[in-house]
């Protein structure tokens, strides 16, 4: 089987079940496993895909999404083709097993599907911890400041690293906040997760410098954290190890950290 990946998550997905073998074509920003992609020939960017090069690969089903503005575009293109195709569109964490459960079917890796499955909901089930959630904020970008809505997974995984979205009941996937609407938020930690920014050029200062920021507990506190959306942002596996991160972040501020401790 000839398959093409369309977004990081799926990309991962697919090498996690032991499919790597059977890519031929990824999109640009598909960065992992590194040692399984290398050599693989690149579709585009994850909202501008070449459907030339994708047609070229002639590919037996291409994996794709529609996780972010710009996605349905793409998959447009590769309806208009007439690709065999199979869409992701995640919302929660239950979302992301289901499309595991379909990738390992679509690739007859169903024994690799059923084992990560129970990872997902082994951590799933593990008791939330009994303090009071801690009101974090997740940053998708920095300037507009986006963070994530209601259509959210970020919010379960908040919510199992003992810490709550206070966003999480506007309905949207994500949205812009204001300084005031940040100030009235007041939370006690700020993530940044970047979204196609290295982790390592992520800077507190950004956060702390904002106009209207300075009274907001986390900034007081000096409770910004990295954490790269390759953890929080992509729905796939490495979601589990961006849950005890967030855990992590939690536990600095119970104890009174700041962000150089992380």
């Amino acid at each position: 089987m000839r398959i093409i990946s369309h977004t990081c998550s799926n990309t991962e997905i697919i090498c996690a079940l032991g499919g790597a073998h059977l890519l031929v074509g990824v999109d640009d920003h598909s960065d992992f496993p590194a040692e399984s992609l290398e050599h693989l020939p690149r579709i585009g960017p994850d909202i501008d895909i070449d459907i030339e090069k994708i047609i070229a690969l002639k590919p037996d089903c291409v994996v794709t999404s529609l996780t972010v503005p710009g996605h349905e575009r793409c998959l447009a293109k590769i309806q208009a083709a007439g690709l065999n195709h199979l869409v992701t569109q995640p919302v929660t964490l239950g979302d992301v097993i289901t499309d595991i459960e379909r990738i390992a079917h679509l690739i007859g890796h169903a024994s690799a599907g059923q084992k990560l499955v129970a990872q997902f909901k082994k951590r799933l089930s593990c008791p939330k911890p009994s303090h009071p959630p801690a009101p974090l904020v997740v940053e998708w970008w920095p300037k507009p400041v986006i963070v994530p809505g209601a259509r959210s997974w970020v919010n379960e995984m908040l919510e199992l690293a003992g810490a709550y979205n206070p966003f999480g009941h506007h309905p949207a996937e994500s949205l812009q906040i204001s300084a005031k609407q940040a100030t009235e938020a007041a939370p006690e930690g700020i993530i940044m997760s970047w979204c196609g920014v290295l982790e390592e050029k992520y800077r507190p200062h950004v956060v702390e410098r904002r106009e209207g920021w300075a009274t907001i507990p986390a900034i007081i506190n000096r409770h910004i954290y990295p954490i790269s959306e390759a953890w929080l942002g992509r729905p796939g596996p490495r979601l589990l190890e961006g849950i005890d991160r967030l855990a992590g972040v939690v536990d600095l501020i119970r104890h009174g950290g700041s962000n150089r401790d992380l």
